[in-house]
């Protein structure tokens, strides 16, 4: 039978190439998923990555391995790996985005093993997403999952379950690929539904190297949105009539179309698709996130930022993180590595490996709609796209493609065309038409910039929104982006860092975040946000003219102190095309127009005549409490799992002071390690860490200080 076994646990590091020779002592133990650096919060220089570093790891076969072949899976090693086993080499991989297998079995033994890795983390030019100048900064380590691998000498070396048909009679397409095919050998399917019942069973003998049935007739639920029901595919491999090696995966059955009307289909319903564009990397840890944390980004863009769709630019991301997609309902443009550059032949079979790797790995995931078979804004190579094109189509005919560009004359060889459009227009659309960037570069804001341009850049993503909201000819709006990222010097601000997100690096939101959370459905989460400090001296000329106010509410009362000032109805005639238009109220003067004194500000929702939510601003501004706030209640105690710690200033309401430059210090107590600053300065009244559990079971305490302020203190359990 087939033995999976998690190879994260054990290993020793250092941040340099050195051979066999040299002692453990050296080394410093670590757990996978690791960065080979520990970064500051900003001022992150590339060079601090580049270099060549050893991991080792000891270990035994866990169980006999006569007739077995043994394999070592890596999920994810930036940049260019090598990979030992007592001694002897055994692979070398360039590219850090998708898995690689390393075949060990001639080289393991029955006792202790030996297991290095050189893992070399330079920008190497022939390696892409480089050749040329890359707008984010890769890292380095073994920063995604290991396992080890052991099967049977005749095993399954590949499923491909393809859901067919969905609308009208459902069946799953199935394809079994075997490894080492002999006589006697027979498979049995079957398809389980969340309950583990039962749905549809195939068996069938074989005689070659691979098989091809359907389970046909399928009584199923569809995968949507609101619903995203996964079914269980399992198939199990015989010889003789005795189990020798399994395989499973999960399952939805949907239908996805950009259709030639220049609309996107879900299951034969159309759907304007509005997202943001997701980075890998997070604050000190660089791409090492482990599942929790790739688990919270899609959440965070599901269910805080509302949005239907993700675009993993640029490059295949975390198994962990599609996954959660399939899990939540959230759509997924994923594509090939790379960035703006066209290498030789030579780099362009890397391009093609990525390719199917990617492909292979992901085309079961129902959250998956579009691949991308272009570099990131390349320019036309009629010849390379050509063949992506056609790989990918053959890899996968179930799923259209794309390539995004950012020029309209581009080629257009893929069935979508995906463009990355700055211009607050739409241009000119070639359906199927799908917008993959905009705002981000133009207008980079910080949490910390003058409220007027917090609040521009909110209404950049809502102008650009409610032009292809209205477009019939665009399927959707993918802006860049979610997260702000590390660069190279050569882009972002002078802290190296792309203020491009809606959010900040810690995913706490800006102004705009509220935008994209206002356009959820009143039944999914109503929304209530001034998006305003509530002062008389941050705007040119003073006052808060215009009041933006972000919402899903029908009407909202401006209340200063106890006096109504407004009722206000969503800003139709400038955002006509919008599920929800803010509501901008614009005073007759610019500056304090009441003359009774500044009050508090007070803003009411309604939906119909009930007030269904209330947001207070409080005009004193003065600093009330530290808030702190875990993103989970508990963590495994695993050595690699990890929660985020968000501390912030706030006035008597809740709200965040972004002029609070206070310095937090944190202390734990318990088996677990904190990734951050310590002390850390607050920019834009908010800052966050990160709390690594130890491989202890327990509760642990942490307690954030703030001069004047009291200590709060948050408990995490850690559980087996």
């Amino acid at each position: 039978m087939r033995l999976i076994q998690n190879f994260n646990q054990n290993w020793l590091f250092t941040p340099h190439k050195v051979d066999e020779n040299v002692p453990d002592s050296d080394f410093t133990g670590i757990t996978i998923p690791h960065s080979n650096k520990t970064f500051t919060q900003r001022y992150v220089n590339n060079a601090d990555y580049q270099f060549i570093s050893t991991y080792r790891k000891y270990f035994t076969v866990p169980e006999d391995r006569t007739g077995k072949r043994v394999f070592l899976q890596f999920d994810g090693v930036m940049l260019e790996s090598t990979v030992y086993l007592n001694g002897e080499k055994c692979a070398t991989h360039q590219g850090g985005y998708t898995p690689f297998t390393v075949d060990i079995t001639g080289i393991v033994t029955d006792g202790d093993n030996l297991l290095t890795v050189f893992v070399d983390a330079t920008e190497h030019k022939h390696i892409p997403p480089y050749g040329n100048l890359v707008d984010y900064l890769t890292f380095g380590g073994i920063y995604r999952d290991v396992f080890l691998l052991i099967v049977d000498e005749t095993h399954i070396k590949e499923v491909i379950a393809t859901p067919a048909d969905v609308l009208e009679n459902p069946r799953l397409d199935c394809t079994v690929k075997l490894s080492n095919a002999q006589s006697g050998l027979s498979v049995e399917a079957q398809l389980l539904d969340a309950e583990g019942n039962i749905v549809a069973r195939h068996k069938g003998t074989v005689n070659r190297e691979s098989l091809d049935f359907a389970l046909p007739d399928l009584d199923i639920h569809l995968w949507t949105l609101n619903d995203p029901l996964l079914y269980q595919f399992e198939v199990k491999l015989l010889q003789n009539g005795t189990v020798i090696d399994n395989y499973s995966a999960k399952i939805g059955f949907r239908e996805a179309e950009f259709s030639t009307d220049g609309a996107f289909y879900l299951n034969g319903e159309k759907l304007k698709l509005f997202g943001v564009n997701r980075h890998q990397t997070y604050p000190f840890i660089g791409a090492a996130a482990p599942k929790r944390l790739q688990e919270m980004d899609a959440d965070i863009i599901k269910h805080e930022l509302g949005c239907n769709i993700v675009r993993t630019s640029h490059y295949a991301q975390s198994p962990h993180f599609l996954n959660r997609c399939d899990e939540i309902g959230l759509l997924v443009f994923e594509e090939l590595a790379g960035w703006q550059h066209i290498g030789d032949e030579t780099w362009k079979q890397l391009v093609y490996d990525d390719l199917e790797a990617m492909i292979k790995r992901d085309r079961h995931h129902a959250s998956i709609i579009l691949w991308g078979v272009r570099v990131n804004e390349s320019p036309d190579d009629e010849a390379f796209y050509t063949k992506t094109n056609a790989m990918a189509h053959e890899l996968d005919p179930s799923r259209q493609t794309g390539g995004v560009r950012n020029f309209i004359e581009s080629q257009q060889l893929e069935d979508v065309f995906t463009l990355n459009d700055f211009l607050e227009i739409i241009q000119t659309p070639r359906p199927p038409h799908l917008i993959t960037e905009f705002s981000g570069h133009m207008f980079p804001t910080k949490t910390n910039d003058h409220e007027a341009r917090r609040v521009e850049h909110a209404l950049k993503h809502a102008r650009k929104h409610n032009l292809q909201y209205g477009h019939d000819k665009v399927a959707g709006a993918i802006s860049w982006c979610a997260f702000d990222y590390h660069t190279h010097k050569e882009f972002g601000s002078g802290d190296r860092i792309c203020h491009h997100g809606v959010m900040d690096m810690f995913r706490l939101p800006k102004y705009a975040a509220y935008f994209y959370r206002s356009q959820k459905a009143v039944d999914d989460e109503i929304v209530l946000f001034a998006a305003t400090g509530w002062t008389m001296g941050d705007r040119d000329g003073g006052g808060n003219n215009p009041l933006v106010i972000f919402s899903n509410c029908e009407r909202v009362e401006i209340l200063i102190g106890e006096e109504s000032m407004a009722i206000c109805e969503p800003d139709y005639e400038t955002y006509p095309h919008l599920p929800h238009p803010p509501f901008v109220l614009k005073w007759e003067q610019p500056y304090n127009p009441w003359g009774t004194g500044f009050e508090d500000l007070i803003v009411r929702g309604y939906i119909g005549d009930k007030v269904v939510a209330e947001h207070c601003v409080d005009s004193d501004h003065i600093p009330h409490e530290v808030c702190l706030q875990s993103s989970s209640t508990e963590l495994h105690a695993d050595g690699s799992d990890m929660a985020r710690l968000s501390v912030s200033i706030v006035d008597k309401y809740g709200n965040v002071l972004p002029y609070r430059t206070e310095v937090v210090t944190w202390s734990i107590k318990g088996n677990a390690e904190l990734i951050g600053e310590d002390p850390m300065a607050l920019i834009g009244g908010q800052g966050a860490c990160f709390v690594r559990a130890g491989h202890e079971t327990g509760t642990i305490s942490v307690m954030a200080s703030v001069l004047m302020l009291k200590p709060v203190t948050i408990d995490i359990d850690i559980v087996g």
